[in-house]
């Protein structure tokens, strides 16, 4: 297949249907005069996701062959390009959906679905879908359709890579700047497909409102303007052509499909292939909301590395200054229970099988084997009742599967412990930090000396609706960073365990309970 021109077009949109549909349009030709084969345009392009109540949501919704759906099939046979657009849809059974629609280059409809993970205020006025949104197969390459909420959580995504689609089409309407840094890019590189996603800018609220709702959200007005940043976003999670942070654009980049077939790992392995199934059962069964307590308000950790002598040397030091969750790349069980020696603090290490253990000043507490790999003998995260919460020990084979932190979250884990390896750069600058942001997980990773680690933190400010603690930045559910920089032994941070209880991004939206857990047949069946 050769190479094809692909677009993701970002623009304002209001309350004004005709002017809403004349920028759709305007920005499809655009695209379209730049060469572009397949544009992919923003969520809710025909209105504001602001109604007041479902009922008016269900009388300003698209329907099935009106004049808003009729000229955006006919830009597309007018230019023979695909166009995918995301609008609130009035369905002939009375339900109200946030649907994708990809018309094809003769303005036919190929595909269509509904949102499956609804957001904040959208639960009030849309319904979920009542099932999974199909694979497309075009000559453009085998395409899948998701929006905005969906890709915050790993689930959609992760489904549609594996029922076969090369390229994902995302549309948003989100003021987050964590979409682009974060969101968007990790479904490209955690599934090795091609990921096309179109934001809005300008304000998603009516602009009459904003005050009132800048106060309410505790999100100063300024920030209630889509985020833009739209991008286009390779299988390795390189980020091949972004978008402006404002103002309308047609971001163009030429891609190759066919590269999304080759799942292969560094070491030759599957990415895929690799996952076990019967071992996510629990993700796809009903929620039933955390059942534990929240943990201590804050933990001290820190991660050490480096010969036999130095990690005893760090652990040691560590411990004696208070430290209470040591993480190391690679360990002797043994040295670490005797650098603990007369501290309450635990440590943790990678053994030579690959297994992850938890140590105190007796020894060795328990275990983790490889759930995934040749040396996979596991069949769930390893939990650990501490003073301070619930540490779920997670063996560095599983660190590339979403899966296995889904699982953990779960279980109500407050802090995940991870001495890993990182074979790809994707790894740590966006699969550990999706991790912990995508299940609200305090994260601690340990690398080896020549890499990288990091201490993924969650913090106060996540729920919008409340009062922001601290100033909004734009980000909502990424992490507090800190870096362990490689060829520095150790490094001490700070994480939240009782964060972690708290997984509500927004009215009615849990991180966890919120995945569509009843259309997940494509991750727990072989």
């Amino acid at each position: 297949m050769a190479p094809i021109r692909v677009a993701a077009v970002q623009l304002a949109a209001s309350q004004d249907v005709a002017a809403n549909l004349a920028a759709c349009l305007r920005l499809i030709d655009d695209a379209a005069a730049q060469g572009a084969q397949l544009i992919v345009l923003p969520e809710f392009c025909n209105h504001l996701s602001y109604y007041a109540d479902r009922a008016q949501a269900h009388r300003l919704a698209t329907r099935p062959g009106d004049e808003f759906l009729t000229a955006v099939a006919d830009r597309a046979r007018r230019h023979g390009v695909h166009v995918k657009i995301n609008v609130t849809h009035a369905h002939p059974d009375g339900r109200t959906g946030g649907t994708n629609f990809l018309f094809g280059p003769d303005g036919a409809v190929l595909g269509q679905c509904d949102k499956q993970t609804l957001m904040g205020a959208e639960n009030d006025h849309l319904d979920p879908a009542t099932e999974v949104g199909p694979i497309i197969d075009t000559p453009l390459g085998r395409l899948g359709m998701y929006a905005c909420m969906e890709g915050v959580l790993n689930e959609v995504a992760r489904g549609l890579a594996l029922r076969g689609a090369q390229v994902l089409l995302n549309s948003l309407n989100s003021f987050a700047t964590d979409e682009a840094g974060l969101h968007i890019p990790v479904r490209a590189a955690e599934n090795k497909v091609w990921v096309v996603a179109a934001n809005k800018v300008g304000p998603l609220l009516p602009e009459e409102h904003l005050p009132r709702l800048s106060a309410a959200l505790g999100v100063p007005a300024q920030w209630l303007h889509g985020a833009g940043e739209s991008q286009i976003v390779a299988p390795d999670g390189t980020v091949v052509a972004r978008g402006p942070r404002t103002g309308e654009a047609a971001v163009i980049a030429d891609i190759d499909p066919e590269l999304a077939d080759d799942k292969r790992r560094p070491d030759g392995t599957d990415l895929l292939a690799s996952r076990r199934p019967e071992l996510y059962a629990r993700i796809a069964e009903p929620p039933h909301g955390r059942r534990r307590p929240a943990g201590a308000a804050t933990l001290s950790v820190a991660v050490v590395r480096g010969d036999a002598a130095t990690v005893a040397r760090e652990t040691a030091l560590a411990a004696g200054a208070g430290t209470q969750l040591i993480v190391a790349a690679d360990a002797d069980p043994q040295s670490l229970a005797a650098a603990l020696d007369g501290t309450s603090a635990h440590a943790v290490a990678r053994t030579a099988d690959g297994s992850t253990v938890l140590v105190d000043a007796t020894g060795p507490l328990a275990t983790a084997p490889p759930l995934h790999g040749k040396d996979a003998t596991g069949d769930a995260p390893v939990l650990v009742d501490l003073p301070w919460g619930r540490l779920a020990l997670v063996a560095g084979a599983d660190a590339i599967y979403p899966e296995v932190f889904r699982l953990a979250a779960l279980a109500d884990a407050d802090v995940v412990a991870l001495p890993f390896t990182a074979a790809e750069s994707w790894e740590l600058s966006l699969g550990l930090p999706e991790r912990a942001a995508e299940n609200r997980l305090n994260l601690i990773a340990a690398a080896p000396l020549d890499q990288d680690g990091a201490v993924f933190a969650m913090s106060p400010d996540f729920t919008l609706w409340t009062t922001w603690q601290g100033p909004f930045t734009g980000r909502i559910s990424h992490p507090v960073v800190t870096v362990v920089p490689a060829g520095q032994p150790s490094v001490r941070a700070e994480v939240a365990p009782a964060q972690a209880a708290n997984r509500l991004v927004s009215r009615g939206t849990d991180l966890v309970d919120g995945r569509p857990w009843r259309l997940l047949q494509a991750l727990t069946e072989r």
